[in-house]
């Protein structure tokens, strides 16, 4: 009988492509204990799921495979392993070892991932690291890895953020930085961060934006800014910004029956 959802893998071959042969297995005594099985549970089968159910049975194997000339073999036996024997991983010379072994290695030992090679590592790496270690990836070449800094980091160092290249990753250090700093992003270029700034800042503050051309930000603006401020949108050339401004000065039901109905893509960029 094929085992439950794994019909699919097909039969067992191993990593080469061959037979599995259970005679000449290192962990032959297992099977006697049932405590590996072919096609289902097996260190020797090509499948990351079966290589799993092995050593999630006998995590105490993981250490004898940490070697082994088969990627999966090794990055499944990263899960198991105990954290002692991870930090040899970090050389390994392919990516998916590395980036199983960064999830769990002992954080005084990400530090020598924060230059790999591969995306990837570095997002966990980003995602485990120390946020007060984490200027050492601001720069990365990878927008995602500098999304999940901008996310961590502590607040102080987000005015090193501010200036990055990816409007995605200015958007996160807007939705976090210092109400200092609001002011300046938004003159930001891309219209997100400007909106994103607008949320957060104060309502006297949010005059800088009374002319911004974009209507998702002076939307954002007319439903927060003073009163006194609202004069000028009242009479926007977009029908939701004017009608939340007139909203607001309590202009008569009739000025917001007149205007036409609210465009549907209201939403986040």
């Amino acid at each position: 009988m094929s085992e439950p959802g794994m019909s699919d893998l097909g039969p067992p071959v191993d990593w080469q492509g061959g037979e599995v042969d259970c005679a000449g297995c290192a962990c032959s005594d297992l099977l006697e204990q049932q405590r590996c099985r072919v096609g289902h549970a097996c260190v020797n089968d090509r499948y990351a799921k079966r290589i799993d159910r092995f050593f999630s049975w006998n995590p105490e194997r993981a250490k004898d495979y940490l070697t082994h000339p088969y990627f999966e073999v090794r990055a499944v036996a990263a899960k198991y392993v105990d954290v002692f024997h991870l930090p040899q991983l970090i050389l390994d010379p392919d990516e998916t070892v590395r980036w199983s072994a960064a999830v769990r290695l002992p954080p005084k030992h990400l530090l020598t991932l924060v230059n790999d090679p591969h995306r990837e590592v570095r997002i966990r790496v980003a995602a485990r690291l120390d946020p007060h270690e984490l200027d050492a990836m601001i720069h990365d070449p990878d927008y995602y890895v500098r999304q999940v800094v901008a996310r961590r980091i502590p607040e102080n160092l987000l005015t090193l953020m501010m200036q990055d290249e990816d409007p995605v990753v200015r958007c996160t250090v807007a939705s976090r930085i210092g109400d200092t700093w609001l002011p300046a992003m938004a003159k930001d270029g891309d219209a997100a961060v400007r909106r994103e700034a607008a949320k957060r800042m104060k309502a006297w503050q949010l005059v800088l934006l009374l002319d911004d051309p974009d209507w998702r930000v002076r939307y954002e603006v007319a439903s927060r800014a003073e009163r006194s401020h609202l004069g000028r949108l009242a009479d926007d050339e977009d029908e939701l910004v004017r009608g939340v401004a007139r909203l607001r000065l309590g202009k008569s039901a009739g000025d917001i029956l007149k205007l036409v109905t609210p465009k549907p893509a209201l939403q986040a960029f």
